[in-house]
Parts: C-alpha cells; sequence; structure tokens
C-alpha cells in the first residue's frame, strides 16, 4: 500500500515514511482490521524557520486568553496529558524547554518529573522530520493550555496503524488521564473494533483531529469514543476573542461506519443516524497560525496551523476539567460528549459561516451544531465549570 501524500511543508507534499501493516489482536484473541495504511500529522508550517524576534503566530497568552482560560486558576495539576505520535523526535524535551523560556510557561522537563518519552515498541524509532514537527507541536500547545499537567510523548514505531494503536494503549497503561491523537487515516470498514479494543475507557478522555483536507471524515476522529476537533479561521484583538469562521480545509461530516451515538440522538442536534464529525473546534488559523519550535522538526521557529492544534488544546482543556473535578471530590470523565452537548451551546463560541467544501449542509457552517465547526469553540471561562459540575 502506498503512503497518502498528505504532510504539507510549504508548498511541497511529502511522503510519510512507509510502515509495515500490522494485526492488532486483543486479549481474547479478536483479530482486528487489516491495517488500512498509514496516518499523517494533519498540520502545515506557514512560515519559518525564524530566529528573529518577535516571534510570529499567536502565542499562549492570545490562544488563552481568547479562550476564556485566563479567570480558571485550575492549570491541569495531578493530571497527566499523553501526546501520541509517530518515529522519534530527538529533540522534543529542549523544544519544550525553548518554547516555555519565550513565553514565560513553567517549566516542564525530564529532570523535574514534568515530563516523559515513551517508546511504545519498548525501543527508540527512527527518527522522522514531519513527526517531531507534529509532536513538538503537539507537546507546547497541551502545555500552554495546561501548564502544570504533566506531559508523555508516547512514540509509536511508525505511522502505521497498528503501531499507533499500540502506542495508544501503552499511553493509558503508563497512565495519562488524557490522549490527544492529531493524525488520522481512512475510514476502513471493522473500526468499531478499534473503539472498543482502545477507545472505550473508564477515566480516560482521549481527542482527535478532524483533519485538514476539508470536508470528509477520517478515523480516529470518527471513533465515538473521541472527541473530534474541526478547525477554525480564529481572528483576536490583543488576547481578546473577536470572531471566527470554519476553516476551509476541516475535516468533517458524517462517518461511513460509525452509527449516530447517543449522545447526539439526545441532543437532537442531527439526525441522520451517523456519526457527526467533529463534537468541537479550535483555531486552524489559515491567516496567522500559532507559534511553535521544532529544532528537528521546523530548524527552529515556524508558525503553524492546521487541525493539529486543536486535539492538543482541546486535552488541556479536559486536563483542567479532571484535575479541578478531583479537587471538588468528583469522579473522572470518561465519554465527555455526553455532557459537551445537552443544553451546552451558551458555552461556545458558535460558528456560524465558513464551510469545508461544496456538499451543501454538510459541508457549511451555522446556528447550532454543524459537521465543520461541531458545537463551536470553547468559552472556556463557562464550559470548564459546566463539566466540572456534571454529574
Amino acid at each position: 500500500m502506498t503512503p497518502r501524500l498528505l504532510y504539507r511543508l510549504g508548498m511541497l507534499a511529502l511522503p510519510l515514511a512507509a510502515a509495515s501493516p500490522i494485526m492488532a489482536q486483543s486479549s481474547t484473541g479478536v483479530v482486528a482490521p487489516d491495517d488500512p495504511g498509514w496516518a499523517h500529522p494533519p498540520y502545515m508550517v506557514l512560515a519559518g524557520p525564524f530566529d528573529r524576534r518577535p516571534i510570529k503566530g499567536y502565542t499562549p497568552s492570545q490562544m488563552t486568553g481568547a479562550y476564556g482560560f485566563s479567570s480558571i486558576a485550575n492549570k491541569g495539576a495531578g493530571q497527566t496529558i499523553a501526546l501520541v505520535d509517530a518515529y522519534n523526535n530527538p529533540d522534543a524535551a529542549s523544544d519544550l524547554t525553548t518554547f516555555d523560556k519565550e513565553f514565560g510557561l513553567p517549566a516542564c522537563t525530564i529532570g523535574d518529573g514534568c515530563f516523559s518519552i515513551v517508546y511504545a515498541s519498548g525501543e527508540k524509532p527512527e527518527n522522522n522530520i514531519s513527526w517531531a514537527g507534529e509532536s513538538s507541536l503537539d507537546i507546547e500547545c497541551a502545555h500552554a493550555i495546561a501548564p502544570e499537567a504533566k506531559i508523555m510523548l508516547v512514540e509509536a514505531a511508525s505511522d502505521g496503524t497498528g503501531d499507533l494503536m499500540t502506542a495508544v494503549k501503552v499511553a493509558v497503561s503508563n497512565g495519562a488521564t488524557v490522549v490527544s491523537m492529531s493524525w488520522g487515516g481512512v475510514e476502513i470498514d471493522g473500526e468499531t473494533y478499534y473503539d472498543s479494543a482502545y477507545f472505550n475507557v473508564t477515566g480516560v478522555i482521549f481527542c482527535a483531529s478532524a483533519g485538514d483536507s476539508g470536508h470528509g471524515a477520517e478515523y480516529p476522529a470518527a471513533s465515538p469514543y473521541v472527541v473530534a476537533v474541526g478547525g477554525t479561521a480564529l481572528h483576536i484583538s490583543g488576547d481578546t476573542w473577536v470572531s471566527e469562521t470554519a476553516w476551509k480545509y476541516s475535516g468533517g461530516g458524517e462517518s461511513n461506519y460509525e452509527t449516530e451515538p447517543a449522545y447526539q440522538t439526545a441532543a437532537g442536534i442531527q439526525s441522520s443516524g451517523k456519526r457527526g464529525i467533529p463534537d468541537v473546534a479550535w483555531d486552524a488559523n489559515g491567516n496567522t497560525g500559532v507559534a511553535a519550535y521544532s529544532k528537528y522538526g521546523f530548524g527552529g521557529w515556524a508558525v503553524v496551523d492546521g487541525t493539529s492544534i486543536g486535539s492538543p488544546s482541546w486535552a488541556g482543556l479536559f486536563a483542567i476539567v479532571e484535575s479541578s473535578r478531583a479537587e471538588a471530590g468528583a469522579g473522572p470523565l470518561t465519554v465527555p460528549q455526553t455532557y459537551l452537548y445537552p443544553g451546552a451551546e451558551g458555552d461556545y463560541h458558535d460558528i456560524v459561516s465558513g464551510s469545508n467544501g461544496t456538499c451543501g449542509a454538510l459541508c457549511t457552517a451555522g446556528p447550532g451544531y454543524d459537521f465543520v465547526t461541531g458545537l463551536g469553540s470553547p468559552q472556556a471561562n463557562l464550559l470548564v465549570p459546566a463539566l466540572v459540575s456534571a454529574p
């Protein structure tokens, strides 16, 4: 099977390194569907590398301010966010240190026990420039939102679905309370096997990027046990939210194989009988992007866009929620969509304009839930308390 040409660097399309398809097997001996191929990281470098000041792109303070985190005292203490990526990033730890120093964030290092790297296969994978950029971006986005949470980078042996799913399992077994997956691949008949085998885990929240190829569903975002994150173009003034529109490259639509989950049916937001994607949205900003640092992946500082920004950022939000719930003596959430949907429209920036294709309603943002931006982007000052007080 030929790898998909979906990693974009500037105007170039570069193939990700090939991987041997793997069969995944559960403890019951049930064999998973054939590996559908290779996943891809959904981001694009808009500008860089550069080392001159000022650093370009939206900063952590701008993102946290725009989405309402500034008034939230909790920063994710006691939680572990796992970023599942493929291959090895030789500079992951030092990249985070550079990022933190630049923006005045609390240090998170291997030495202080905040940051860790886990090799899913037990051996260090080979280096890969594309995925190194992805993992640095993921780490920095998650840490920017929840700077007191522990960060665990779990490196899969390859970008084959079997290896990535193994890494998901390893993340959970190593204590992750929130797992972010900024990658996706084509849906396959039989993907529901992965739903139950990897994502239906009590007390663990999973997030995934919806993709950067416009209208269409990808997996694992299509899983009903995963919070699917679509993309927007965010416009701010200083660190204040001004407006948002749907990002034209955001993934979204209806799953080909997953049925409509109860939380969407009960909320009355759609009645197609199919899993609607995404659930929520975050800046994927095709105009400005966010500032990220990756020595090996980008060659230094870069401005990056894509739904890769949203999955780890929402993971940071959920780490804050889980930390706050623990402080309040409440148990952890498992499938937060159960509480994201009913009566929660007022806790989001409702994205009502923009599209990700030419297929009519399925490709067009509008009031309430839509198949491009889901429920919308968070007003964390409202949404976090609502999730903390959920049953």
